[in-house]
């Protein structure tokens, strides 16, 4: 019975596979621009697009990370998944070859909100890494409504695909939402959720984007699984070595991006000095 529970389960090691080192691992995130159909999409063209994107992709590899993560972080407000339309993963799928053929660093795919199919699609196009998943296991309620776990129809999903080499890097306990409906499962076990549908490595975060989460709570989320564990939000260069002391690695943006703000663009400086105190 464990030989078979095991079987599909997600490498200890999918990390260091992926960016060649096991800690200390920081991903830099693309905002992309809003796509065509999205409400703040303000008829900018294809090549201005994927141009925007690259340069921040570029900044952030000058200045050291180890990889990328490409995610439609213009398309506020965002759309159930049912709801995104055909052309988010097109732009996407270009916008992610691009970057990843120019910076040659590994990439990921974040389909907002929750968009675990399309950002599977999206990544064998385009020949992307690992997908991040902000929902895998269980429901909860975000801004966009009723948000229920993608694990079983995106892992058949990539199965169809033949893309079981996309890793999936899976949030618990996400950002923008409450988590267990009814309140009577504790966080161990809503991390023990997203381990048992086949994650691969597990993403914890503060309460929105840009916001850090406490030492305790990222040592509650380490104490309960075996697998890496990532910070998706509040990363600093003055709080980076003591997340680092928990964690694997890091996911960051704003704090890299000029004036602090998710929607400007990235400061390679930043970047430098985020990676000196990382390192």
């Amino acid at each position: 019975m464990e030989t078979s529970l095991a079987v599909g389960r997600g490498s200890t090691d999918c990390v260091e596979k992926i960016f060649g080192r096991a800690r200390g691992v920081v991903i830099g995130v693309i905002h992309c621009p809003a796509f065509p159909g999205a409400p703040r999409y303000r008829d900018m063209s294809a090549a201005a697009l994927y141009e925007t994107a690259l340069a921040d992709a570029l900044a952030y590899a000058r200045g050291g990370v180890d990889g990328l993560i490409v995610e439609n972080h213009g398309d506020i407000p965002f759309s159930k998944p049912e709801d995104i339309g055909h052309e988010t993963s097109a732009f996407m799928a270009v916008t992610a070859d691009r970057i990843a053929r120019e910076t040659g660093l590994p990439i990921g795919i974040n389909v907002l909100a929750n968009a675990a199919m399309a950002a599977l699609a999206i990544a064998a196009a385009s020949n992307a890494a690992f997908v991040r998943v902000n929902q895998w296991a269980n429901a909860y309620i975000a801004n966009e409504g009723l948000i229920e776990g993608a694990a079983a129809s995106a892992l058949r999903y990539r199965a169809r695909l033949r893309a079981t080499g996309v890793r999936v890097f899976a949030d618990a306990h996400v950002k923008h939402g409450a988590h267990a409906i009814v309140a009577d499962r504790s966080l161990e076990e809503l991390v023990r959720d997203v381990e048992f549908f086949d994650a691969d490595a597990i993403i914890a975060t503060g309460q929105r984007t840009g916001d850090a989460a406490s030492p305790d709570y990222l040592k509650q989320i380490r104490a309960a699984t075996a697998l890496p564990l990532l910070i998706g939000s509040g990363c600093t260069e003055h709080n980076i070595s003591e997340i680092l002391s928990i964690v694997d690695g890091v996911i960051v943006a704003s704090s890299l991006k000029a004036g602090g703000q998710w929607w400007n663009p990235v400061d390679e400086a930043k970047v430098r000095a985020f990676m000196r105190a990382a390192r």
